[in-house]
């Protein structure tokens, strides 16, 4: 996969050096000289160059990418480059970073974002995930289609356990998509059990969380 991230921050080199890890080819773009250093992550392709002006994303040929990574410390350039990437060039993935999170609202489809990602929201719901048992929480937000990833941490004492994934009763627009037990992933399948102390992750739609949540704690 193509990855393309604007922005050589900390940020920036962290998503880069992972991506590589796992074998993708990443294009870096930076405005600032002083963090243009190919040496730091020499498998990465490296462009001097303003990510926000056409004729920089022209010259790197970003029609070529599959993601585009917006991960600037200025929501004003991220949102720019967000646009352009799905605009000029239609990209087909643009993920966003949010620094400040007042300006979450901005980062959806009319500027190009498909998945914005805030770092203080993720905490939190890290923070919630960690100490709710029983409450639905939100894990993050797709953008494209208003859909969310939801995570419900079953009480001890559910009353669903015993009862299979095929019995539960869940509003639509939603799906379950992984049971955590323990240390395990379960992918789950129709004769599965729910036991107490499962974590359950679903995608559902926005407009039915309070649903879901009354399907599985009542």
């Amino acid at each position: 996969m193509k990855v393309a991230i604007a922005g050589a921050s900390a940020v920036g080199r962290s998503i880069a050096r992972e991506l590589l890890s796992s074998g993708h080819h990443v294009l870096l773009l930076e405005r600032d000289p002083a963090r243009v250093d190919t040496s730091a992550i020499p498998t990465a392709t490296w462009v001097y160059a303003d990510a926000c002006e056409l004729d920089s994303l022209e010259n790197a040929q970003l029609q070529t990418y599959d993601v585009v990574i917006a991960a600037t410390g200025d929501d004003k350039a991220n949102l720019v480059v967000s646009l352009l990437a799905k605009t000029e060039f239609a990209v087909d993935r643009v993920v966003a970073r949010v620094n400040d999170p007042r300006n979450e609202w901005l980062f959806d489809e009319s500027w190009g974002v498909d998945v914005a990602v805030s770092t203080p929201r993720m905490l939190a719901s890290l923070v919630e995930e960690a100490v709710s048992v029983g409450d639905l929480v939100r894990l993050m937000t797709f953008r494209q289609g208003q859909a969310n990833l939801v995570e419900m941490t079953l009480p001890s004492d559910t009353p669903l356990a015993g009862r299979t994934v095929s019995r539960l009763q869940l509003p639509r627009d939603t799906a379950l998509v992984a049971i955590l037990r323990g240390g395990r992933v379960i992918v789950p399948q129709p004769d599965d059990p729910l036991e107490g102390g499962d974590e359950l992750v679903f995608v559902a739609h926005a407009d039915v969380e309070s649903d879901l949540r009354s399907a599985i704690v009542g």
